[in-house]
């Protein structure tokens, strides 16, 4: 059995201030310094350069970036990819990064009506924060350091709106990216400043009190600089009565959470291209009520969790006469967790707070380079030095009989590092066949080294049929939560941790059926051994991390993409696969069997007015406490317009259309064993470009 993570408790959040200003006064340095630094006039940046919407079109095989760190075709890559573009995000009109991923091939998403959790390839742990994920913001790592977290809800750090293009490499990926790289890299890509040409608007409302505005100004200079400003606020009542059975009593006011589902956001967002630097700036605040009641907390009582991030990254990269790409990038980033809770406990009701503070500096160089015509080869070093991670808990009697005692729970102060090479090399065998091959070797000063190999051969016989046979080791090295948090009456430290290790082995089949249709099916097997995962110690009754489990996985993923000039596309897929504990052989706590998902846009106006629908299936996913949370339909149906009035875009869409009620399951800090979900909403939005 495989428990899920506990603690990241919740809430108020306050401070930061002091990183705050840090952040932006380094921000202003490297702006002050900006336009001295600029050299000579040269090509776009690989890991920027937009592909535009002719190129996802099925005449001309797409391009990707992620997976090897360089742009090739599809049909190159030494992985299973996925290309969500700006245009699918308008048209279905997604609510957030999580309905993004949902809808993509083999994944699911949980939600416990505080953190959305992302499932692949039936693994999906509840209450694990996406830590086996590796999120990228143009090629920058967004996992924290503090517990390798991956925000995909509205704890996205960017607004969606500015997404160009999202990349999602399937497998192993630790061979160039190293740790949390372990079922999937997601690289998100975002618009430039002549994507605008001025200023952007938009705003949003839907069910639930929920509005959002966003205001974005973009542009080209003659003198070559570019840049983007944006700023979005999103504020949601959310359902201001749910109902949960497990609480169902009078003293609980029956069950009901009143007013306790509140989730907001703001974000500041800017970009700056000059010749061969890039400079980005990000912050991201977001404040969740969480009415669940989780961690044994007082249920009905407001519960807040607070995420606060932001980074700076400056990116330099030149294409070279001879050939040679060279990149390096420097950012500083922090991220802070606060919380508030309440509890009924001897001798008398408690409030704790959780208090956790971050910041790091992750530097990276990259050469990429054609040697003797047949190899195409690349080196990195890639280094992060984590300057604060910080993990501070206490709390006080508020009611009893010594109202007023503060008690120190946890007061961890950590600094350390990592630092990490690697190599890749294309090599041409032939005209037909190409061996992708690379390995990575990373060292971190908490437990010691991990070697990441991959290699995958590939073969095109024909212009548009394609086998890859791929191997790849990954790992995921253990957090700071992992091996610190402890607060010596329910949950201890486990600083002697070893990394989490997967190997996995694919067989890829990718078709072009003429201009306009592409079928992929791909076989997997996954083999993970040292799962990090909590128990209980029978000597002494606390909580642990240890590395326990072991998991293997198998499943079958096949997909059928359409697309037209007309504007007709759409996807179907279907995904059965199997994952369970190597030692019991049970399947593993919300793994999903079968996946089934059907997406389709048919123009009604050519070019300017749109139907599109979704329609998604999973089915019935066992629960910590070995019961079913059961299988459901989901359909979304979204109109979209534009160009109809000079740049105004209109779109409005139901989610859930036939109010399916369903359910998640929870995790081990709740009481619930399921979680239910919303039902229908709809959301109507606006968009204008001066």
């Amino acid at each position: 059995m495989l428990p899920p993570y506990s603690r990241k408790k919740t809430i108020f959040f306050s401070k930061g201030n002091g990183k705050f200003q840090r952040f932006f006064i380094i921000t202003l340095f490297i702006l002050c310094f900006l336009p001295y630094q600029c050299l000579a006039e040269s090509e776009l940046s690989l890991e920027s350069a937009p592909v535009s919407e002719e190129m996802i079109l099925f005449q001309e095989i797409p391009s990707v970036y992620s997976a090897a760190k360089y742009e090739q075709k599809l049909t190159e890559a030494p992985s299973s990819v996925t290309i969500i573009t700006a245009d699918e995000i308008k048209k279905y009109g997604y609510l957030n990064f999580a309905e993004i991923l949902r809808s993509v091939r083999g994944f699911h998403v949980t939600y416990d009506r505080n953190y959305h959790y992302l499932g692949v390839r039936g693994f999906g742990l509840p209450g694990d924060y996406n830590t086996r994920i590796l999120l990228l913001i143009d090629g920058h790592r967004i996992n924290d350091a503090i517990y390798e977290q991956a925000p995909i809800g509205t704890d996205f750090p960017i607004d969606i709106d500015l997404i160009e293009r999202i990349e999602i490499i399937r497998g192993p990926g630790s061979s160039l990216y190293g740790t949390n790289a372990f079922f999937a890299v997601i690289n998100v890509i975002t618009r430039r400043g002549r994507d605008f040409k001025g200023i952007e608007t938009s705003g949003a409302a839907g069910r639930f009190e929920t509005y959002k505005t966003r205001v974005s100004y973009g542009d080209k200079f003659q003198n070559g600089l570019e840049m983007l400003f944006s700023g979005s606020y999103y504020s949601s009542e959310g359902d201001d009565r749910l109902f949960f059975k497990e609480f169902d009593n009078p003293k609980n006011n029956n069950g009901i959470a009143e007013d306790l589902d509140n989730d907001r956001f703001k974000n500041l967002f800017s970009s700056f291209f000059f010749h061969d630097l890039t400079l980005q700036l990000n912050y991201h605040q977001r404040e969740k009520v969480v009415p669940t009641a989780p961690f044994d907390t007082r249920f009905n009582e407001r519960f807040f969790a607070a995420d606060e991030r932001g980074w700076a990254d400056l990116k330099y990269e030149r294409i070279f006469d001879d050939q040679l790409n060279f990149l390096a990038r420097l950012n500083y980033n922090f991220y802070d967790y606060n919380d508030d809770y309440f509890s009924n406990e001897l001798p008398g009701s408690i409030k704790t707070t959780d208090d956790v503070d971050s910041q790091w500096l992750q530097g990276e160089v990259q050469l990429t380079k054609i040697l003797l015509e047949k190899h195409k080869s690349t080196f990195g070093l890639d280094y992060r030095y984590s300057i604060q991670q910080d993990q501070h808990a206490f709390n006080h009697i508020r009611v009893g009989t010594f109202p007023g005692i503060r008690r120190e729970i946890l007061d961890d102060k950590r600094d350390t590092q990592y630092w990490a090479a690697y190599l890749q090399d294309e090599y041409a065998i032939t005209d037909y066949l190409t061996l992708n091959a690379g390995a990575r070797f990373d060292y971190f000063y908490t437990f010691g080294s991990a070697v990441s190999p991959r290699a995958a051969l590939i073969y095109n016989p024909y212009e548009k049929t394609t086998f890859k046979f791929a191997y790849g080791r990954a790992f995921r090295a253990p957090n700071a939560y992992e091996l610190y948090y402890h607060d010596d009456t329910s949950q201890k430290h486990s600083p002697h941790l070893d990394p989490e290790t997967i190997d996995t082995y694919e067989i890829i089949y990718e078709q072009y059926f003429g201009k306009h249709l592409r079928g992929t099916i791909v076989g997997f097997y996954n083999s993970i051994d040292d799962l990090i995962a909590l128990k209980t110690d029978p000597g002494d009754g606390l909580l642990v991390f240890d590395n326990i489990d072991k998991v293997r996985a198998k499943g079958i993923e096949s997909e059928l993409e359409a697309k037209w000039e007309s504007g007709f596309e759409g996807r179907i897929s279907y995904t059965i696969q199997e994952t369970e504990d190597d030692k019991t052989g049970e399947i593993l706590v919300n793994s999903p069997k079968h996946l089934a998902k059907l997406n389709m846009i048919i123009p009604l106006i050519k070019r300017k007015l749109f139907l599109s629908g979704e329609e998604q299936y999973t089915s019935k996913r066992e629960t910590l406490s070995r019961r079913f949370a059961e299988d459901f339909f989901i359909t979304n149906v979204t109109l979209y317009s534009r160009n109809i009035f000079k740049t105004l875009e209109v779109s409005g869409g139901v989610f859930n259309l036939f109010n399916k009620e369903y359910e998640d399951p929870g995790g081990e800090e709740h009481v619930q064993d399921t979680i239910e979900q919303d039902g229908r909403t709809f959301r109507i939005k606006v968009t204008y470009a001066f």
